[in-house]
């Protein structure tokens, strides 16, 4: 069995939350955090941080940009226009899901230009993403050719005690109230996939709302084989 699920308790109350005290630290993302912490190490004051849906990358952009002064924006939302709003002069500034930059007209150039105008103004500047720039496909060689040089940090698979603590904080987050036993059950028998985690909790809240019944071992077992034959 897994202790840490049993020691951690639901608070039913709990909205869902990306403040500092709300993540959970692990191996995972130690050298994230770390990195995450102390951005005078990062060259250029630049950094990109890499990891899988549900990996935790928002919720640290989130609390950094809050105790940063930081403004968010995702690179899919980004236009031609928006680069001197955003570099501010020794501010901050957070794009996520920079990887989705060449999915909207317009996204390449704008973060062509917040590189540039980020480093003229002293401005710190986080990326988010799924994959490493060469995975993008960007189109503006100038912009291919930055990012890839970009320093990144990745988040690590999870291990068992994280995937727990993820799980726990997911059920509290939707206010579902379900047993240390359902936890431990799920963890042995799920990948450690944190992405996986999130649509099998959503999947399993929706079910038993539209059920009116608590959330059991049958329905988790169901839910979770119907997710792996989507996933295969």
């Amino acid at each position: 069995m897994i202790a840490l699920s049993r020691q951690l308790t639901l608070d039913l109350t709990t909205p869902p939350a990306h403040a500092r005290a709300d993540f959970l630290p692990a191996d995972a993302n130690a050298e994230a955090l770390t990195l995450l912490d102390d951005p005078g190490r990062w060259p250029q004051g630049r950094m990109l941080l890499v990891g899988p849906e549900g990996s935790g990358k928002s919720h640290m952009a989130a609390f950094w940009a809050a105790e940063n002064g930081a403004m968010r924006v995702r690179a899919s939302g980004l236009h031609p226009d928006m680069a001197d709003l955003l570099a501010a002069q020794d501010g901050a500034l957070v794009v996520e899901d920079a990887d989705r930059a060449g999915h909207a007209a317009g996204a390449e150039q704008s973060l062509f230009h917040l590189w540039n105008l980020c480093s003229a103004r002293d401005c710190l500047l986080l990326l988010t993403a799924r994959t490493p720039p060469r995975d993008w496909n960007l189109v503006l060689p100038d912009l291919r050719s930055r990012m890839q040089a970009m320093p990144l940090v990745r988040l690590g698979p999870p291990d068992e005690a994280l995937l727990a603590a993820v799980l726990v904080k997911l059920f509290a987050d939707r206010q579902q109230s379900v047993s240390a036993e359902l936890i431990d059950w799920l963890v042995l028998r799920m990948d450690r996939d944190l992405g996986l985690a999130r649509r099998l909790v959503i999947a399993l809240d929706r079910t038993a709302m539209a059920q009116k019944r608590p959330i059991t071992r049958r329905m988790a077992a169901d839910l979770l084989d119907n997710l792996a034959e989507v996933g295969a």
